[in-house]
């Protein structure tokens, strides 16, 4: 494993790290909610209160924490399957008589709410996805990486594949047809609830963001100039990068909910 593997997998685990805790933040806050409407349920009647509201906010945000983690694990976990042998060395297999066969069929056949809560909450976090836009990357080209925006056709819950369609049609050399694809969750980002803008996470300016690039359906890397909130409007003003026009970088304008966080690594 060389250096750049193992500082890609550590800031996977630092990322990870962050996560959880402001994961406990959150939760942190949900549960002083809680505890005050369970002791004065009357407050939400009050004219200008927002509690409700703001525990909405919460549970959103706690869920946006919680499909960036998995999409960071699941990066974590390939890196690592990588370097990993497939099996212990010299380790044998033995032979799974009837009665072991029939165990593994009902194991495999067990629904979601056999499985761990994280794990349950991943595989529930991936079924949602169903008929949405997602940002794919769609290749493996070694020099870059390819984003695009697909459509989720379905997630098969035994080979933890997404099966995905670009609903742009290809050019006259591919026939013109859309393209389908199946991809692993690590080559997934949801989008933004379109319709929860209040929910939403905000990347600050100066961040280095993943955006669709106006006009098109391809994601490129771009750094926040202004925020939605403080442009009063659901649209952040970015520059994306090898944009130059006449010697300097336009400044443009993408809708919130196309706008996600820079993968780890990622090369363009």
């Amino acid at each position: 494993m060389s250096s750049p593997d193992i500082a890609s997998i550590m800031d996977n685990s630092r990322e990870l790290d962050r996560l959880r805790k402001d994961q406990e933040e959150v939760l942190v806050e949900i549960n002083k909610l809680h505890k005050k409407l369970q002791a004065t349920p009357e407050v939400v009647e009050k004219p200008g209160d927002s509690s409700l509201s703001r525990l909405k906010s919460l549970y959103i945000q706690a869920k946006d924490l919680s499909e960036r983690e998995v999409v960071i694990s699941n990066s974590l976990v390939s890196k690592l399957d990588t370097f990993l042998p497939s099996g212990a060395p010299g380790q044998q297999r033995r032979k799974m008589d009837g009665s072991d066969q029939k165990r593994r069929r009902m194991k495999s056949d067990s629904d979601i709410s056999r499985l761990s809560p994280s794990m349950r909450s991943h595989i529930e976090a991936c079924l949602s996805l169903k008929d949405e836009q997602v940002a794919a990357r769609v290749t493996s080209d070694a020099e870059k990486d390819e984003w695009f925006v697909v459509k989720v056709i379905n997630f098969d819950e035994k080979t933890k594949e997404f099966e995905v369609l670009d609903e742009e049609p290809g050019d006259d050399e591919e026939g013109g047809v859309q393209k389908k694809y199946k991809l692993p969750a690590s080559c997934i980002i949801p989008f933004p609830k379109r319709n929860d803008p209040s929910g939403t996470q905000e990347f600050p300016a100066g961040r280095n963001v993943l955006a669709v690039y106006p006009g098109t359906t391809a994601l490129y890397k771009a750094t926040v100039i202004s925020t939605p909130r403080k442009r009063k409007s659901d649209e952040y003003l970015l520059e994306f990068d090898d944009d130059e026009e006449d010697g300097a970088l336009p400044q443009r304008t993408v809708p919130f909910h196309k706008v996600v966080p820079l993968p780890d690594g990622h090369r363009q």
